[in-house]
Formats: C-alpha cells, structure tokens, sequence
C-alpha cells in the first residue's frame, strides 16, 4: 500500500508551523487550531468508554457545512436502518460545529491534523469499519493509513469541478494514491466520475449515485414551518412587500447588492432586503451597517432585535442555521460567493423553495448553478453587476408570471436529482454487509 509523498509531508508540515501565525489575524482559523488541540485525547476517550469493537462502526468526513449536509442524510438512513452500527463524524471547518451537534451519531467532532501520529491516534480511538469521505475532502496521511489497517474506504457524492486545480500538479499528485485506494465511489455524474479517474480512482469501483444534498434540501423545505421564530416574526409585513434573500454574502457580494437595493427603493419602496451574512461576526456587522449608511440606506435592523410587530426595509441576520428556511419568505434571492474568492454558495435552497435566484460571476465551479442557469431557474451577473441585478430586480417583480416560471424551473431541478440519498446509502452499506 502506497505512503503519502515527501512533498505532500513537507508541504502539510510547514502549512501546520503557519497555523499559529494565520491564526492572529483570522477568528476561524484560531478557532479551529483551538478546537484540535486536544481532539486526539478526545477521540481516546470515547473509544475506551463507548466503542464496542463488536459492532461495526463507519466513520464518515465532512470538511465544512455543504458537505455535512451531503453526508446528513446518509447518516440519517444509516441510523435508521442499522441502529446497531456505530457512527461517527468529523469536520474540519468551525462553521461546521452547529450541524455536527444536529447529526445522529455516536461521536462528532473535528478531524485531527493529517499527519501520521495523529492519523494513528484517530484510527486506534474508532477503530473503523469504513471510512467515508463527502465529496471529494480525501486526506492522503488518512486514507492510505486506514486502508493498510483494512479499512473500507469510500467517496460520496463525489464531484469534481471541470476547471478545478485538483487536476493540476502539484495536488494531482499528492492525492493520486488515496483516491486509488478508494474501495467504492458515489459519482454525482459521469463526467464526475471520468474526471475522478483523473484523481487516480480506478473505474470499477466508481458507480453514479447522484447529489445528496437533493434530498437534504428538499426534505428541508417540505418540513418548514414558517409559524417557528424568527420567521414568523419575518412574515409579518406590509401587503405588496417584494422580499429579497441574500444569502452566505461576502463583502464582495454586498458591495453590489446593497447600491443594486438604493436603486430599486427609488422604483419599488415596498421592497425588502434579508441580508444573511455568509459570516455574521461583529466586524462584518459592522461593516454591512458603515456601507447602508454611506449609501443613504434605512438603518439596518438585526434579525436578533427585530420586534414582533416591526418592519424594516434592511434586515440583517446576526446567526447562523436558519438561512436554507429563510428562502422561503422570498420573492427572489440572491446566493452569495458569487463576487468572492470562495466561490458560490448553495443555490440549490432557494430553487427547492421555488424562488428564482440571481448569482455573481464567479459560479463556474458550481454545477447546480450550471443545471440551474441552463433551465431558466437562475441569472448569473457581470463583474459589475449594480445596473443589472436592479434591472433583474424589475423585470421579476413587476412580471410575476416570469418570476414564477424561474421559480418553477428550479423547483423541478431540485425535485428530480431525489433519490440520490437511498442510492449512496446502500453503497455505503455494502462496505460493511460484503466484508
């Protein structure tokens, strides 16, 4: 069984000596350094209390909140239909710890560094039966560890974007043996799959199994109940009021959504602006609430003071979780990413509420933004995108039935990718069934 590369080794080494450092200047990275620093002792001390080595136990990995949510009904199924099996969880992002809690599993918590003493510790804690990845977050030190131990590995939901530098040196090569290792591989596409063997995976153990994040939204957006706070409070609003969601917004995004809204109050005063953003922090907060009042916006109104019997033509949400439920109480939306270094957020939410949804330029790497601009269900911006996403704005709210067709369009994308959830279960299952 092949070892992770030097540079791979040395690379992981230096990036972990400037954690500390990046750590000063970054809330998220100081606190996920935090967070692991004492995991591994953790992760002991549930295996001597808990693990039961009699039963099988299938530890699956999710880097951040959109994988989770693809993991999430997975680990559902499998709690459901085999309670007797032992789950557990790990992330790697601290945006990723509000979902954790909600998952049905024995133990969550985050993934340890990927280095081999570390990696050791982990496996020895678990002792797994499997081990599987979400998407395509595949840790080489872990894989390939794991599978000298005879651990079955897997990849769900597996997608890799056409463009994306994963197919490039140097990352190419220093995943190649762990994607090799894989025993089982959910591709969301064929051509998901054909570029996986790119990656390295053999082609035998690749089957298309879909998105499962299809079911996660849809099951959502079937169980809202806009009677729940906040959105009962959100619901409450003058007769007309034309509702726009922006949601996981980074300053780059804002800084075209919010001139784009002083435009269309000239045009549509009963126009409403829910603004979530991706990261609502004091300093983001604050920044949001210095461009509203340099433009000549109404001040903005955080959801957490927002009064019963209030409305306000800005809202902010100051917490995170209830985004995906938000959508519903638009009219259109606008996802976040699309104008950020990070890339596009889900659009998949808002089409499953069927609320039309307007993206900034960066949605290459997204193929549920592909699928939606190609139905109808979405419009993408320009770099400079004030002038359009206002005349977007128009066209939807003063042409309902147009705004509804798009709305419609995105609906049934997310209505037709279900299924994907029992088909990556059972593959999931066969790692431990036909052991």
């Amino acid at each position: 069984m092949a070892r992770p590369s030097f540079i791979y080794r040395l690379g992981l080494s230096l990036a972990r000596r400037a954690l500390p450092l990046a750590a000063r200047f970054d809330k998220k990275v100081a606190r996920g350094l935090e967070a692991r620093r004492e995991v591994v002792e953790r992760l002991r001390a549930w295996g001597r209390a808990h693990r039961e080595t009699g039963r099988p136990l299938v530890w699956v990995h999710a880097p951040s909140v959109g994988e989770g949510l693809q993991a999430k009904p997975v680990l559902e199924a499998l709690r459901a239909e085999a309670p007797q099996w032992q789950l557990a969880y790990t992330f790697f992002s601290p945006s990723a710890e509000r979902l954790a809690r909600s998952l049905p599993v024995d133990i969550a918590d985050y993934l340890p560094l990927d280095r081999p003493r570390d990696v050791r510790a982990a496996l020895d804690a678990l002792q797994p039966s499997a081990l599987v990845f979400s998407k395509l977050d595949v840790w080489p030190e872990l894989a390939l560890a794991a599978a000298r131990r005879g651990v079955k590995l897997a990849l769900i939901s597996a997608t890799v974007a056409p463009h994306s530098s994963r197919l490039r040196w140097p990352a190419r090569g220093w995943a190649y043996p762990a994607y090799r290792a894989m025993d089982r591989i959910g591709a969301i596409s064929e051509a998901d799959g054909r570029r996986l063997e790119l990656l390295g995976a053999r082609r035998e153990v690749i089957e298309v199994t879909g998105d499962t994040r299809y079911d996660s939204v849809a099951e959502r957006a079937e169980r809202f109940d806009r009677t729940r706070d906040p959105f009962a409070r959100l619901a409450i609003a003058p007769a007309g009021t034309f509702t726009i969601v922006a949601g996981s917004t980074w300053p780059a995004d804002e800084a075209v959504v919010l001139p784009a809204f002083v435009d269309l109050l000239a045009q549509v005063p009963t126009a409403r602006l829910v603004l979530a953003p991706h990261e609502p922090n004091p300093d983001h907060l604050a920044g949001i609430s210095l461009l509203a009042a340099r433009l000549g916006l109404p001040r903005p109104v955080r959801l957490s003071q927002l009064e019963q019997t209030a409305t306000a033509q800005v809202i902010v949400v100051d917490r995170v979780g209830i985004l995906a439920d938000l959508y519903a109480l638009a009219d259109v939306a606008l996802v976040g990413g699309g104008y950020h270094r990070a890339g596009l957020h889900s659009v998949l939410e808002p089409a499953a509420f069927g609320v039309p949804v307007v993206i900034g330029p960066h949605w290459q790497m997204s193929r549920d933004a592909a699928l939606l601009l190609e139905r109808g269900g979405a419009v993408a911006l320009p770099a400079a995108g004030r002038q359009p996403l206002h005349a977007q704005w128009l066209v939807w709210y003063h042409d309902p039935a147009a705004r509804k067709k798009a709305g419609e369009a995105g609906k049934r994308l997310a209505r037709e990718g279900r299924g994907a959830a029992e088909r990556t279960t059972a593959l999931v299952k066969k790692l431990i069934v036909g052991m």
